[in-house]
């Protein structure tokens, strides 16, 4: 277990707890002992809910695991570049580590918030939580021991459940990244901090080997496939603790993917490229009540006001509860009423501290989505749709979106801003 400060930028997810008997990143039980929710595939109001629907008839891919269904619903019109002197839009991205349903109902819980709204979101899958345990001894994780995690596997109820929410997620219009594998964030040649490019691209293989082969892995045949193909749906993931980062890029890049969501402390800036690849980090923001700014996470808001402990006196619940969905809304509307830079979250399916932090995100969520459905350009999706958006954009108007600091406002707004345009001659390579 790695020590953590307790201010500023704190690049760790949920393995780092792993002493406090979590399995982590959306592996572990209840810690605060109540009760698990059936996870049923029920919404809330106990009715239950069609199974979404692929856009072409399912072909098969290997071992049948994954399958070929048409292109993915639910997705936004194809993005256009800013017009001169237009206003860019709000970007926000709901992400989630780890991403296994561990039967207290926290997966379809965040599915059907996003399906209310209208939004999508990015579920950084760990490839291990579609391994069974008993056949953990097919992992070999660099500088570690065959079928070695820092996490822990899932039950195989757990995994079906998996299966089922990721199937759903996708059809819904959700993105599957990657979380990698074992969340190996310790010290020596182990830790993925420490991994060269050659052993990232090695967790890289094996982590979509876990997902393009649960069946040959399982022997259940008579579950449906996933609903995509796994090869050409991954552009992108954020590593264990957010460590890493510089071996990955190459492996990153040759394997053709878009960004990495991996870089600790990150500014609420328009974003640049790092080593080809958009570099998408975790943001400071403001922390109500306190001198420092947190990282936008609910790991590190934990950290933060509990020390790391997972299950804290509960009179402080309530507290916590409001200073976290608060730090989420202060630095969602810093950025909406300043520089409209993107703003990201990540999190994780665990009931920490009495499930708080889930309280807080959904507080937050929703908070985001009013400012959306009472007509401003808000747009709740994943980060493949917002590289989407990225990539079409002139790369003049990024390089000045670029230029404005942390909650600083357009001169003379938006319309005198981005008015007039760098000529292309003059386009920075940056972007």
């Amino acid at each position: 277990m790695r020590t953590l400060s307790r201010r500023g930028a704190i690049g760790l997810g949920a393995g780092a707890v792993a002493a406090a008997g979590l399995a982590g990143c959306g592996g572990s039980a209840d810690p605060d002992g109540s009760k698990p929710s059936s996870g049923s595939g029920k919404n809330r109001s106990g009715s239950a809910e069609p199974s979404p629907s692929p856009t072409a008839p399912a072909r098969p891919l290997g071992d049948g695991s994954t399958s070929f269904t048409g292109k993915q619903p639910h997705q936004p019109a194809a993005p256009r570049p800013l017009g001169p002197g237009q206003e860019p839009p709000q970007f926000v991205v709901f992400s989630w580590d780890g991403a296994g349903e561990v039967g207290n109902g926290l997966f379809p819980r965040f599915l059907d918030l996003a399906k209310e709204h209208g939004a999508a979101m990015t579920f950084f899958l760990s490839g291990i939580y579609l391994l069974p345990e008993s056949k953990k001894r097919l992992y070999d994780p660099p500088g570690n021991r065959r079928g070695a995690s820092d996490i822990g596997y899932l039950t195989d109820a757990h995994i079906k459940d998996t299966l089922k929410y990721l199937r759903r997620a996708w059809l819904e219009g959700h993105e599957i990244g990657t979380h990698f594998n074992g969340h190996f964030c310790g010290e020596g040649s182990g830790s993925v901090g420490n991994w060269t490019s050659r052993q990232w691209r090695s967790e890289i293989d094996q982590a979509k080997a876990f997902v393009k082969e649960w069946r040959t892995n399982s022997g259940w045949t008579d579950l449906e496939a996933l609903p995509f193909d796994y090869d050409k749906e991954l552009v992108g993931g954020r590593t264990p603790c957010l460590l890493g980062q510089d071996n990955l890029l190459p492996t990153a890049r040759a394997l053709g993917w878009r960004y990495d969501a991996s870089s600790p402390g990150g500014r609420q800036t328009w974003p640049t490229k790092k080593q080809g690849i958009w570099d998408l980090p975790l943001q400071q923001i403001p922390f109500p009540g306190r001198g420092f700014e947190v990282l936008s996470m609910d790991y590190n808001m934990l950290a933060n006001q509990s020390v790391n402990s997972t299950k804290a006196p509960s009179h402080n619940y309530p507290r916590w509860r409001q200073q976290a969905a608060q730090a989420y809304i202060q630095g969602f509307k810093r950025a909406f009423e300043t520089n409209r830079a993107p703003f990201f979250v990540g999190n994780h399916f665990e009931q920490w501290n009495g499930g708080i932090y889930m309280d807080a995100v959904e507080e937050a969520f929703k908070h985001i989505a009013r400012e959306k459905e009472k007509g401003a350009d808000v747009r709740l999706v994943s980060f493949r749709q917002f590289v989407d958006w990225l990539d079409v954009q002139k790369p003049e108007v990024l390089a000045k979106l670029r230029t404005l600091e942390v909650g600083q406002r357009p001169a003379g707004g938006w319309q005198a801003f981005l008015g007039a345009q760098a000529p292309a001659s003059r386009r920075p390579s940056a972007a």
